[in-house]
């Protein structure tokens, strides 16, 4: 008897279905899974055959042909077991075979029949959703992330014996429904830390803050202890709150590596990926003999802080400057190729100098010209010219650490940037332009208008600076996000002074 099963796959991060097929025939017991099947999904016969036993139903004796289609695409994951296990059973007469259409099945199945959790469950639904699916049976674990997904019934089970009353109309699945609650407060509690924190560093406070209106990339030197990190670490505070559609992107990349976790299935916080300096470049972008998402599509819709950014090997940072540009990566091997989303907002620090005293007024600094040279061109004129703030962040004063008072809250903070994020996506709707950090091209003059006198001040600061043609578009679009900010509907010539007193530090690496 044949039976059909739809159960799923992934490629990147874009799930697609994959038809089970099993026909049990006569012939000498054996059990064969083509359609090319990768090793985990090979060796859930043994998984398959002793759950069928330990479960309390007959395995069938007689030859067991599964097929996975398209037969053209690998296979990966343990997800397999379960619709193979409900195929066998259907094909045996257990189940009927009317009663598995229209449901997508994915779970990896223990020797006592038990259903264990997998990964990219997310894509599944999504995927299922698109075939027109009615539902999609999955673990118990992962019915939180599937339950993202609009429109589709999601059934968890937790062992194959509830499968099979389930389709025999001995018991009933309780569907999964996904109710997202973002509290009032919760940002800050599920952070756990805050701008406040910070003592001094008001200039640095207000770059972070035109980088969280704008989704602009930072640059921070300054001395060891300076407090780069302490900063880098509190940007997610202030940012805008995810949207439910941006939180369902973030899940389903981390769907994929299996970061998600039934309790918390959705993230109320941004992303904030701080690999150390040692990675390499698959590791930063993505990439590898199975190639999956790197450490810029984990950080997607959040920050990517990368500490001593000089010690980050070149090649591994060159290999930013296109998703910096594009938003996404994309990552082409033998037979597949897959699309990462990335737009993440790039926050990088660095020591003035190998030792880290070169702006030390005590004199600390030992380094040479040549060596400070040497460390200072580890970072690329074409990966700063897609930095849109630069700034530096000296020694806190001993005032600064005493004072008993706080600053200013992130919360506060966050409501100037939802302000300005507001007015941003009000002027960028119709263009598809996700804040003005990406605003390029036509857009640029269309809506970054200046006037004469900002037309001069900016061909003045072009010659005497000698901005490229890439960083004098980052300061307008930084002084587009001050004038925002100031709920100013041009850019005015206090705006764009400050945001060319953000690019200063570029040209004194060059």
């Amino acid at each position: 008897m044949l039976a059909k099963i739809d159960s799923c796959s992934v490629t990147g991060i874009d799930g697609f279905v994959v038809g089970v097929e099993v026909d049990i025939s006569y012939g000498l017991p054996a059990f064969n899974i083509v359609g090319l099947p990768e090793v985990s999904v090979r060796e859930s016969k043994d998984r398959v055959k002793t759950a069928i036993k330990n479960s309390g139903y007959t395995f069938p004796m007689e030859r067991i042909v599964v097929n996975l289609a398209p037969a053209d695409v690998k296979k990966e994951g343990t997800g397999f077991d379960l619709p193979v296990a409900v195929g066998i059973l259907v094909a045996s007469g257990v189940i009927a075979p009317e009663k598995v259409k229209s449901c997508l099945i994915s779970g990896e199945l223990s020797l006592d029949g038990e259903i264990k959790p997998v990964k990219a469950v997310l894509p599944f639904a999504i995927a299922a959703k698109e075939k027109g699916c009615k539902g999609i049976i999955i673990p118990e674990e992962n019915a939180g992330e599937a339950a993202m997904v609009e429109g589709i019934e999601v059934l968890p089970v937790k062992t194959l014996s509830q499968i099979v009353e389930f389709f025999s109309g001995f018991t009933r699945i309780k569907p999964y429904s996904f109710e997202p609650v973002w509290p009032a407060g919760s940002m800050d509690k599920a952070y756990g830390i805050d701008f406040s924190e910070v003592k001094g560093q008001l200039l640095a406070k207000r770059a972070l803050e035109i980088a969280a209106a704008g989704f602009h990339s930072v640059l921070m030197t300054g001395p060891p202890g300076s407090g780069k990190s302490m900063l880098a670490k509190r940007l997610p505070t202030i940012l805008p709150e995810l949207t439910l559609e941006e939180a369902i992107d973030v899940t389903r990349i981390h769907s994929v590596m299996g970061m998600v976790g039934n309790q918390k299935p959705y993230g109320l916080t941004r992303p904030f990926r701080s690999p150390h300096h040692t990675i390499s470049d698959a590791g930063l972008v993505g990439g590898g003999s199975k190639p999956g998402p790197g450490e810029i599509s984990l950080a997607h819709n959040g920050v990517l802080f990368l500490d001593e950014l000089p010690e980050f090997k070149r090649h591994v940072l060159e290999v930013l400057r296109q998703p910096l540009e594009d938003g996404r990566v994309s990552i082409a091997r033998a037979g597949m190729k897959a699309c990462y989303p990335s737009k993440f907002m790039l926050v990088a620090a660095m020591n003035p100098c190998p030792c880290g005293y070169l702006s030390d007024p005590m004199g600390k600094c030992t380094c040479t010209m040549p060596q400070i040279q040497k460390y200072r061109s580890k970072i690329s004129g074409p990966l700063l010219d897609r930095i849109d703030i630069q700034i530096e962040v000296p020694k806190t004063e001993y005032k600064d650490l005493a004072a008993k008072t706080k600053g200013e809250p992130s919360f506060r903070i966050r409501k100037r940037v939802n302000k300005a994020r507001r007015i941003q996506n009000a002027r960028l709707a119709e263009s598809g332009t996700g804040g003005n950090a990406k605003i390029h091209g036509q857009n640029l003059q269309l809506f970054c208008h200046l006037n004469f006198e900002c037309e001069k001040i900016l061909e003045k600061a072009v010659d005497v600076l000698g901005f490229s043609a890439r960083a004098c578009h980052s300061v307008i679009r930084v002084g587009r996000t001050i004038a925002d900010l100031d709920n100013a509907p041009e850019i005015l010539r206090h705006h764009l002074a400050e945001a060319i007193q953000y690019r200063s530090f570029d040209r004194e690496i060059s």
